[in-house]
This record gives C-alpha cells, sequence and structure tokens, in this order.
C-alpha cells in the first residue's frame, strides 16, 4: 500500500505558488528522513496574472507519476484558480483558501479553511511578496497534522531559497502562517 500525499498551490502568476512548491518538495526530499518527493508546475501563457498551479507528491516509496490527480492538501490564493483547480480535490482532504481573493468557496467533501493569507502578508508583515511564505507556514502546519513532515523542514528549506538579505521577512511570514493554520485547526 503507497502513501502517497498529493499537494497543490495554486494562486495567480507572480504569487510564488511555483516557489512554495519547490520548497515543499525540498522539506521533504532533502529534510525528512524516509519521505521521497517529486513536484511539477503550470502556469498559463500570460504567467504573471493567469492562474498557476504547482503540485507536490509525497511519497515513502519511490514516486511512479508526478501529477496530483486527487489533491490531500490544497493551498488556494486566488478565486480564479479555486474555480479551475478545486473540482479534483480528494475526499476528506484539506484546502486553505484565502478569504480575500477567493470569495466564493467551492462546495468540497473536504475540510475547508478560509484564511487571512493575503490580509497577513499585507497588514501584519507590510509586504504583499512573501503570501507565499504565509501560505507555506499554513501548509506546514496541515502537514505536520498528518504526520507528514515538520515545520522545521519547511523553514530550513526556505531559509535555503530566499534572497540573501530577506532570511528574516521570509521567516516572520511563515510563522504567521503557521500559528493561522495551528489556530484554524484547534477551533475544528
Amino acid at each position: 500500500m503507497s502513501d502517497r500525499f498529493e499537494i497543490r498551490v495554486a494562486g495567480s502568476g507572480g504569487q510564488g505558488v511555483i516557489l512554495a512548491a519547490v520548497i515543499l518538495g525540498e522539506a521533504a526530499a532533502l529534510h525528512t528522513e524516509g519521505l521521497h518527493s517529486v513536484q511539477s508546475q503550470a502556469y498559463g501563457p500570460e504567467a504573471r496574472g493567469g492562474a498557476s498551479k504547482s503540485e507536490v507528491v509525497y511519497d515513502r516509496a519511490p514516486i511512479d507519476y508526478p501529477k496530483a490527480s486527487a489533491p490531500n492538501l490544497q493551498v488556494i490564493l486566488t478565486q480564479k484558480a479555486c474555480d479551475k483547480y478545486s473540482h479534483d480535490t480528494a475526499k476528506g482532504a484539506m484546502v486553505i483558501l484565502d478569504d480575500f481573493f477567493v470569495t466564493d468557496p467551492p462546495k468540497l467533501d473536504a475540510d475547508v479553511y478560509m484564511l487571512p493569507i493575503v490580509k497577513t502578508a499585507r497588514e501584519k508583515i507590510g509586504r504583499e511578496i512573501v503570501v507565499n511564505m504565509v501560505a507555506l507556514g499554513t501548509a506546514a502546519r496541515a502537514l505536520e497534522s498528518k504526520g507528514l513532515i515538520k515545520p522545521e523542514a519547511v523553514k530550513t528549506a526556505i531559509l535555503a531559497r530566499v534572497p540573501k538579505g530577506t532570511e528574516a521577512l521570509n521567516e516572520q511570514a511563515f510563522e504567521e502562517g503557521y500559528k493561522m493554520m495551528c489556530e484554524a485547526l484547534d477551533k475544528k
């Protein structure tokens, strides 16, 4: 039996969803014992501003197919991406939606969390450019709750990837997202 777990991060080109998925893949492959990962991405020809997605597959066994067919965790940052990518969510999955840009959440057979991801980046951090890091914090807590990876693995992968001089900003954004998801899980 496989321990396959599929993750999709979706939003608008320019929100850093591809980098977020790369970091989630590296957190598993490089910083978590016994977990394989593969990452793939798709975005429209307009790239910046168009719907984009990036997927990561985790498994304890070697991965034979790199695409997510029924994501167990989705982090979706825009309504356009939600409309385009939420339909194939696995039954019982976790879906994290940004409550600013996603105004019409879908009816899913999943645990849906409407969280202030963009608002947190804008207002608490003061930089919307770290939306993906806030989203990574929420995803790290969700993955931790499933027993897959530790948040420290994600944080280590973030610090290895972000530009020098931005580590503190990105770490703060990650921590805000992690704390936000902790509170959301405590309420369920």
